[in-house]
């Protein structure tokens, strides 16, 4: 069984003290014995997508950053495999990135948001570079873990490039506001894991900031399609004990071996 953990939390403008709350999430999951934890999109920084075209470079971060350097040590002093999520800088553009940290706080992937959305209080291509590097699937002691950013959830190949490529456990690191359909976002994602057999945990933020609100709500589903875990709307750490054997791919599964690419239109 792997003990997983959702670190469900809202966010400051200070990112020291996102760092700090974000280390508390750590030390608190890891005297429960969580070996997997996710924090949600974006926990260093306020959520400044919700404003188009400001000036948002003081929360961009590089992995050399201090914050992401402690980040890293307490991720190492708690054992635990652990998947976070920040706005990246890199020569190549600026990221809403999720790092793979293993249990001794090494990068074991980067995986970057590959769809940037456009709307109301999501003014996301304002900041973000489009990743080109697709979806990533990691080898780790916890099992094999895909990770999928927010907006890229409601792509159905999002999450079908990852069980192609194996993956047993689906982490989406998300922002999803108070008035926006949880319910369908909930059933989309029970009905991606019945499709695809495996298990999806999607770790939402909380908490008022600016003119909008976080939902809360984060939660698990099974590979049979059943969400087995759902938190509140309040801060929380969420804990669910999974069987990732129950998450299977290529011939034992239908809806992937039967598939056949070559008669779909492109």
């Amino acid at each position: 069984m792997l003990r997983t953990g959702l670190a469900q939390m809202s966010m400051t403008r200070d990112p020291e003290e996102n760092l700090s709350r974000g280390i508390g999430y750590l030390q608190n999951a890891a005297g429960k014995g969580v070996q997997l934890i996710c924090f949600p999109e974006l926990q260093f920084s306020p959520f400044f997508p919700q404003h188009p075209g400001q000036d948002a470079t003081a929360y961009l971060m590089d992995l050399d950053h201090p914050v992401l350097i402690r980040f890293r040590e307490a991720v190492a002093a708690s054992k635990m495999v652990t998947v976070a999520n920040f706005y990246m800088q890199t020569n190549e553009g600026s990221y809403d990135a999720s790092p793979l940290f293993g249990s001794d706080g090494t990068i074991l992937g980067i995986s970057k948001m590959v769809h940037i959305v456009q709307i109301p209080r999501f003014y996301e291509q304002d900041y973000y570079t489009p990743s080109d590097e697709g979806f990533k699937v990691y080898n780790t002691p916890v099992g094999k873990i895909g990770i999928v950013i927010c907006f890229d959830r409601h792509f159905p190949e999002s999450i079908r490039s990852c069980a192609l490529q194996g993956a047993e456990l689906i982490l989406i690191p998300t922002a999803v506001l108070d008035d926006e359909p949880l319910e369908k976002f909930i059933w989309e994602m029970r009905i991606a894991a019945m499709h695809n057999r495996v298990f999806i945990a999607m770790c939402n933020r909380t908490g008022q900031e600016g003119r909008v609100a976080f939902c809360g709500h984060s939660f698990l589903v099974s590979p049979e399609g059943d969400c087995i875990a759902e938190a509140g709307k309040n801060e929380e750490l969420l804990i669910t004990d999974i069987d990732t054997s129950l998450a299977k791919t290529g011939k034992d599964h239908p809806y992937i071996s039967l598939r056949r690419p070559e008669k779909y239109i492109r």
